[in-house]
C-alpha cells in the first residue's frame, strides 16, 4: 500500500494537536512528527525526506515562507495560516495548496487530494481502498487574540456578528473572533445551526421559545430580520408534531 509521508510544521498546540488529528483520519497519510518549529523540522527532514509538509507561515523563530526558500530538496507544501495576504507568495513557491485557519475537515481533504494528484504522476497513488474517513468532527478551532480555542458544536448556544468580528456565545465562555460571519457560517453544520438575522446565527438545540418576531435564549431575545424569516417558519413547520 502506498502512503504519503508528512510532516507538520506549526508552533500553535492547538493548531498542531487539530493537523494531527485531521491526518489520523486519512489512512494514506503518514505522519512522520508534528513540529513545533521550522528548526525542529530541518533535523527530522536530514534524517529522512518526507512527500509533504503542511507549513505555517507565522511562527517566531523563522516564518514558513523563509524555511521553504531554504530548503534545496522540497517536498510538496501546504501552507497553513491566519492571514490570507500570503497566499500569492505560496502560490509563487509552488505550494500545493493554502488553508486558512481555522481550517475544516472538509477544506483539508480537499488539499490532501491536490496532493495525491500531484503524487500520482510519480507513481505514489493511495490505494483506491482506503478511503478518507469523511466523518465530520464535533467542533472547530476559532482564533481569540493569540491562541486558538476549541468549541464543540454542543456548546455554541449562539454566533452574534458585528462587521469583521463575530462573537460565539458558548455554554461556559464568550470567544471574540476577526472573522467574517458568512466564513463561520458555512462552516458550522447546517443541521444544528440556522442563521435568523444578518447579525445572529443560533444552535437549533439552543432555543428555549420563539416568539412572532424575535427566538429567546436562556437570557438573550433575539430578532429574526425580515430576510431569514421565511425560511425560519418553514424550518420550524417542518419541525413541529401535531
Amino acid at each position: 500500500m502506498n502512503t504519503i509521508t508528512c510532516l507538520i510544521v506549526e508552533d500553535e498546540p492547538l493548531a498542531r494537536n487539530l493537523l494531527t488529528d485531521y491526518v489520523k483520519k486519512v489512512p494514506y497519510l503518514n505522519l512522520i512528527k508534528a513540529c513545533s518549529g521550522p528548526l525542529e523540522a530541518m533535523e527530522e527532514l536530514r534524517k529522512q525526506p518526507v512527500d509533504l509538509l503542511f507549513l505555517d507561515v507565522q511562527m517566531p523563530e523563522v516564518t514558513g515562507i523563509s524555511f521553504l526558500k531554504s530548503l534545496q530538496k522540497k517536498p510538496l507544501v501546504i501552507l497553513t495560516t491566519a492571514y490570507s495576504q500570503y497566499a500569492l507568495e505560496g502560490y509563487e513557491l509552488d505550494v500545493t495548496d493554502y488553508l486558512l485557519k481555522p481550517i475544516t475537515f472538509e477544506r483539508f481533504l480537499k488539499a490532501v487530494d491536490k496532493v495525491s494528484q500531484r503524487l500520482s504522476s510519480n507513481g505514489v497513488v493511495p490505494t483506491p481502498a482506503e478511503k478518507p474517513s469523511t466523518e465530520a468532527p464535533s467542533y472547530i478551532f476559532v482564533k481569540d487574540g493569540t491562541k486558538l480555542v476549541k468549541v464543540r458544536w454542543e456548546d455554541i448556544l449562539y454566533v452574534e456578528g458585528l462587521k469583521d468580528y463575530v462573537t460565539i456565545h458558548a455554554r461556559q465562555q464568550k470567544i471574540i473572533s476577526l472573522q467574517r460571519m458568512k466564513l463561520l457560517e458555512e462552516q458550522l453544520p447546517a443541521d444544528q445551526f440556522i442563521r435568523i438575522h444578518n447579525s445572529f446565527i443560533i444552535s437549533l438545540n439552543a432555543i428555549d421559545s420563539v416568539h412572532k418576531d424575535k427566538v429567546q435564549i436562556g437570557q438573550a431575545y433575539l430578532p429574526i430580520g425580515d430576510t431569514y424569516k421565511k425560511s425560519f417558519r418553514e424550518f420550524l413547520e417542518g419541525k413541529q408534531i401535531g
